[in-house]
């Protein structure tokens, strides 16, 4: 149960409104972890300005950012960014088998040597405290630039605020993003919603 509700949409100003719209539009849904931040408008300004940086901009693809932000959330345990990146994930073009997988990509023949060492670069990254090394650094050089390394750890660091938030707040799962987890990373990683069902 979440212990505080989502504002209605038409209770926050037209520029949120617009971007809840635009949330719908690409995502099928406006999630309730922006509906609640709205109670504080310049912190969730901030927030979708931060998200459109970090997730949608730069020259690491956008599967490969859902993926690292869906093993950074698994990593930290939070269920509701759990589904939410598989969903997204699947938006983006991440296959079935990558999403169900993700969580074995150290072995799993469906990741590529560079998305082996963004994701355990994620994966140590997401871990409290952080334990990626020198090496994990190293191995991501191989394939990636400095800037493009800093997109894949933005992506953590955004999802260390996220998991944090949901988390806490025992945000409502919407019914879209649990059905895709529930179908991608249900049976792999025993996916349930737990306290963000409804």
């Amino acid at each position: 149960m979440p212990h505080m509700k989502p504002l209605a949409f038409d209770s926050v100003a037209e520029d949120i409104q617009e971007r809840f719209i635009h949330y719908k539009n690409t995502r099928g849904f406006t999630p309730n972890s922006i509906q609640t931040m709205a109670r504080r408008p310049n912190i969730v300004r901030a927030f979708m300005q931060l998200n459109q940086a970090v997730l949608y901009e730069g020259s690491v693809s956008e599967e490969l950012k859902m993926l690292v932000s869906l093993i950074s959330s698994q990593a930290a345990g939070c269920r509701y960014c759990q589904a939410h990146m598989a969903n997204l994930s699947k938006i983006y073009d991440a296959s079935a088998e990558k999403i169900a997988r993700v969580w074995e990509f150290e072995t799993a023949d469906c990741f590529t040597d560079a998305e082996r060492a963004a994701l355990r670069l994620a994966y140590k990254g997401a871990l409290a405290p952080a334990q990626a090394t020198a090496e994990d650094f190293a191995a991501a050089y191989q394939h990636f630039s400095e800037e493009e390394v800093v997109e894949i750890v933005a992506s953590v660091a955004l999802f260390g605020f996220l998991n944090r938030w949901n988390d806490t707040m025992a945000t409502e799962l919407e019914e879209l993003p649990a059905e895709v987890a529930k179908q991608t990373i249900g049976d792999k990683f025993g996916w349930e919603a737990g306290k963000h069902s409804g």
